[in-house]
């Protein structure tokens, strides 16, 4: 059976942190494939003046397009209305009813599993792959799978840390800090020919 990892967040923008999650994962977990998911319309968080979906995907693309076995899904950003992570596992599943199908996450995404749309069917249709991160205890989390009567769906991998974040990226750039080496090389030129978050040429 394909083991068929999923990546998915908003990517605004993607950075180096994401890409090792990708290398690590696809390594540690032993994924034949990678699915990087660009949100579309986040239904549980406000994202004023963030580029459009259209946009954040193709920085999605530039960033991972390149890499061994990941491909970047445009999924949620042609779905109309709001982004749940339950449709786009059904559309992935449906896709490939053959592959094991693991979403990655960071330990502070999976702690608010609970509180997603229709959790107890995403955890049907996935297992979770997770990322510790400092600020959160792996037990918080594996309280959460608990409560949801899906310990069992529940791995950690190890990956170096890595304290790179989109938020990071975006306050470099505002505050005309140096941010280039925060994120992939592919999009630099990118962010800065579209002028996105405050940059100018």
């Amino acid at each position: 059976m394909t083991r068929l990892g999923v990546f998915g967040s908003s990517f605004n923008p993607p950075t180096l942190g994401h890409e090792v999650l990708l290398a690590e994962a696809g390594w540690r977990l032993a994924l034949d494939r990678i699915i990087v998911v660009p949100t579309g319309e986040a239904w549980h968080k406000q994202a004023d003046g963030a580029p459009s979906g259209r946009v954040r995907h193709a920085l999605a693309e530039a960033a991972f397009g390149g890499l061994p076995g990941v491909e970047v899904s445009a999924a949620e950003i042609d779905r109309t209305g709001p982004s749940y992570t339950c449709d786009t596992l059904e559309e992935i599943r449906s896709s490939n009813p053959d592959s094991q199908i693991i979403f990655l996450a960071g330990s502070d995404a999976a702690l608010g599993v609970g509180g997603w749309h229709r959790p107890e069917r995403v955890l049907e249709l996935a297992s979770f792959a997770v990322a510790p991160r400092s600020e959160v205890a792996r037990e918080g989390v594996e309280e959460v799978f608990e409560s949801l009567g899906a310990r069992d769906r529940l791995e950690f991998f190890e990956m170096p840390r890595i304290e790179i974040s989109s938020t990071l990226v975006r306050e470099r750039i505002g505050s005309k800090r140096p941010w280039k080496h925060l994120v992939p090389r592919e999009t630099v030129e990118m962010i800065q020919n579209e002028e996105l978050y405050g940059t100018k040429q």
